[in-house]
């Protein structure tokens, strides 16, 4: 059984492919259970149910909520959460994550203020208002700093995403909306789903690398702070590596959480349905 519970689409959030390209896609891979998990959004989701029947692939509806976590003695950092199997016509959570959807706009309008400062200081056109509805008219989904990155490349200022971020974006950034840890897990909750913490130890991405590298320390973190909030921990990731799905796997099962895993694709290149996720993780969603 070849199981990837974590996927992004162009329809939703920062993915490459539409949701329709996605199921082209996980069939051509022999997929047979999949959750498409687009960042503070579900706009592709009453589709992608619709696609999964058409295409017969099992499907559970899914979305990663990004989350300002305040961690006692040390700078708020912010983590990524995964719901999934919730009900996507619930009006508290559609509410939110349209608020959500229109802070993006405000944030994008204040790293473009930002990132005109630094490309003043090289002497480098300004970006415009013009700039702004061209990036927003290319997202199909929710707006995020990918899509200015790839307005950069497009521009010629960058070469890629990554020297997009390294040179401009990381520096030109602006808050996200403040998410609380209990606020995500009662949204989903609420909304009749389960919550769990995406790629607690992933080195390049958002995860509790930030607070601490040491497993040990990452998990004791979760025991403390978040076990009341969270229903499972997503144990294979694309850049998980093999101790920490060991560590984290056992963690679970000491516990009684829900034991995940996915690919994180945003097909850039293409790694759907490439992580080794185990059939018995179907099986917590029966």
């Amino acid at each position: 059984m070849k199981i990837d519970l974590h996927i992004h689409t162009r329809t939703g959030s920062d993915g490459n492919l539409s949701v329709e390209d996605v199921f082209k896609e996980a069939r051509k891979r022999n997929l047979d259970l999949i959750s498409i998990t687009d960042h503070d959004s579900i706009e592709a989701q009453p589709r992608a149910i619709a696609l999964a029947k058409d295409y017969e692939i099992a499907y559970i509806p899914g979305v990663e909520l990004n989350v300002t976590f305040s961690y006692p003695g040390s700078k708020s950092v912010s983590l990524d959460f995964l719901g999934y199997r919730f009900d996507i016509s619930n009006r508290a959570l559609n509410n939110k994550l349209q608020l959500m959807r229109e802070h993006r706009e405000t944030r994008a309008k204040q790293i473009l203020e930002k990132l005109n400062v630094e490309l003043d200081k090289e002497n480098i056109p300004s970006f415009t208002e013009q700039d702004l509805e061209e990036i927003q008219a290319g997202v199909d989904g929710t707006l995020g700093r990918p899509h200015i990155a790839d307005y950069l490349i497009a521009r010629g200022i960058v070469g890629n995403r990554q020297e997009a971020f390294d040179k401009y974006l990381v520096r030109c950034d602006a808050p996200k909306y403040p998410l609380s840890i209990d606020e995500a897990s009662a949204l989903v909750r609420n909304a009749g789903g389960v919550i769990v913490l995406a790629h607690p130890n992933d080195p390049n991405g958002t995860s509790l690398v930030s607070l601490t590298p040491d497993l040990h320390e990452q998990t004791r973190i979760i025991e403390a702070y978040m076990l009341g909030y969270i229903d499972g921990i997503e144990c294979w990731h694309s850049r998980s590596a093999t101790e920490t799905t060991a560590h984290y796997t056992e963690f679970c099962r000491k516990r009684s959480l829900l034991i995940t895993g996915g690919s994180d694709c945003h097909q850039k290149p293409i790694l759907l349905g490439t992580v080794a996720v185990p059939d018995f993780v179907a099986g917590q969603f029966t």
